[in-house]
């Protein structure tokens, strides 16, 4: 892929893979084996851990103390030597994943990873409005933040194999009769422009829900 590219298409498909393999390999998986677990956390700019080691993700650099590595030229497993951490997934604790490898060599295009973290980013602040007294949490298997309100997803995805974009869903256990649930899993659409706009998606399924 050329530097030329825009942020779509393939060009954003191979960002999103390189950034999911960044919060498994070098964020969640160290993270799980040093505190047993594997939530993460949407920064303004990026990703991070939630506990120890701390490991952030922004601007094409993972980080960790003062330990700063530009991306691009190291695989995830001599980035994670430098960071002072074993590069690996967590063990054991589910089947789907980013499907990166220690031996990859990660090198996110910048505009397609200012748009998904941005995407990222957006879904925190737009969850935080929707319940303030719940933490947003990034999870590696999927790469989405979400947070959990009786039984019921509420989160953004960057994109994956069900739309291959940013956006935002609802999903309860069983989807409610009626136009707005059009996915398998309950509601989906493109994420919206604003933060507001998200949030009202995510406060109209809690409604509809409660409707019954």
């Amino acid at each position: 892929m050329g530097s030329d590219q825009t942020a779509g298409g393939t060009t954003r498909g191979a960002t999103k893979a390189w950034l999911h393999g960044i919060a498994e390999l070098l964020l969640a998986g160290p993270q799980y084996r040093r505190s047993g677990t594997i939530r993460l956390r949407v920064t303004e700019d990026g990703f991070a851990t939630v506990t120890q080691p701390e490991t952030s993700y922004s601007d094409g650099t993972v980080t960790s103390g003062d330990t700063r590595i530009p991306l691009g030229a190291l695989t995830y497993a001599e980035i994670g030597e430098r960071l002072g951490c074993e590069a690996g997934a967590p063990e054991g604790l589910y089947q789907d994943g980013s499907g990166a490898k220690p031996n990859d060599v990660p090198a996110p295009n910048e505009a397609a990873a200012l748009e998904l973290v941005t995407a990222l980013s957006r879904g925190d602040q737009a969850l935080r409005l929707l319940a303030p007294n719940t933490t947003p949490v990034l999870w590696p298997e999927h790469f989405d933040v979400s947070v959990t309100l009786d039984e019921v997803n509420y989160g953004v995805s960057p994109g994956d194999g069900y739309l291959d974009e940013p956006y935002m869903y609802v999903g309860p256990r069983t989807p409610p009769a009626g136009a707005f649930w059009n996915a398998p899993f309950g509601a989906a659409r493109p994420l919206a422009a604003t933060v507001e706009e998200a949030a009202e998606f995510f406060a109209e399924g809690r409604r509809l829900i409660a409707r019954g």
